[in-house]
């Protein structure tokens, strides 16, 4: 899976689920979930929350879903957009070409939620180019066809985002993924680049409104155990839940403890610990319910999932109260 400092101790070893030995392996996640969704190449993994949905919604029974979720931010927030493509607010969106590393992964899939019911943007308004290929996507192994009327196309082999958004054939990106790893190929810098701007310039703003409006923190990566696993040893959902969840509680007091001791030396004030004091990385499905069912109601809405998925029919049943 990827590594985080939430999930170091359990990848590392220093915090060990009851009865399983892990054998860790890292990678970057869009890389984890292509190997997993093509080859099932791991017993339990990072996994892609919408790339989970679609593989629900299709009949995939290989894989059951643990509320552990391992990456969240607020997407929308990290839109980039060509300096002179006259985009200054969202809504300018309608109309444009909007770049995407792959349409179904889940910060496009929040991006255009976002894009849509907080600024009245629907994906039909605008002209989508998508990276990755089919053999190299997420979509190649869950059977993405691109919505009906949808204005999809594919970047060709010899491009990528940020040599489109270079030569004026992007307008905008949802997102851009530079990190090296076998799924995406875009490699130009976008910071400090003139010909190219962030949609929200304050990135933290917006992300503090939307969440005073909405109370959502996004959630993009949860985890999978494979299912004939979890037959034979039903236990396994909640002792790997607990690992990862006395993982997090360990880090999280760790930066409690330091953020004590600043307070102290005056180098932080009061408002700071209190802060730490509310956990805004919660797990499991009932502490996450609204984040959760607003994703799987944006999928079926956005036409990725034909129906719309319950989340019993997503995590393992055991983790569904907590």
């Amino acid at each position: 899976m990827g590594m985080n400092d939430r999930s170091r101790p359990v990848l590392d070893g220093s915090v060990k689920p009851d009865g399983i030995d892990l054998m860790s392996t890292v990678a970057h996640p869009s890389e984890i979930f292509w190997r997993q969704l093509h080859f099932s190449e791991f017993d339990v993994s990072e996994m892609s929350l919408s790339s989970l949905l679609m593989y629900v919604a299709g009949g995939g029974k290989d894989w059951v879903g643990l509320p552990i979720f391992t990456n969240r931010q607020f997407f929308h927030t990290g839109m980039w957009v060509r300096a002179d493509s006259g985009i200054e607010k969202p809504e300018d969106f309608k109309g444009k070409r909007i770049g995407v590393p792959e349409y179904q992964q889940t910060a496009a899939l929040w991006g255009r939620g976002v894009l849509k019911h907080e600024f009245g943007v629907d994906p039909m308004d605008c002209e989508w180019w998508m990276e990755r290929t089919e053999a190299r996507s997420h979509g190649g192994a869950t059977g993405f066809i691109p919505p009906e009327g949808l204005k999809f196309n594919r970047i060709p082999g010899d491009q990528d985002i940020g040599t489109m958004m270079m030569e004026g054939k992007l307008d905008a990106t949802l997102l851009y993924i530079v990190d090296s790893n076998l799924v995406d190929r875009a490699k130009i810098v976008f910071e400090g680049n003139p010909k190219v701007r962030r949609l929200f310039p304050d990135m933290a703003a917006e992300g503090k409104r939307y969440y005073q409006k909405t109370s959502i923190f996004p959630i993009n990566h949860g985890m999978v155990v494979r299912r004939t696993v979890l037959e034979q040893h039903p236990w396994v959902a909640l002792n790997i839940f607990n690992a990862f969840r006395l993982a997090r509680d360990g880090v999280a007091a760790r930066m409690r403890e330091l953020t004590r001791t600043h307070v102290q030396l005056g180098l932080l004030d009061e408002n700071a610990a209190k802060a730490l004091s509310v956990d805004p990385y919660p797990y499991g499905v009932q502490s996450n319910l609204k984040t959760l069912q607003t994703v799987a109601e944006y999928s079926y809405e956005q036409g990725l999932t034909k129906r719309l998925v319950s989340l019993e029919e997503v995590y393992a049943p055991s983790t569904l109260d907590l």
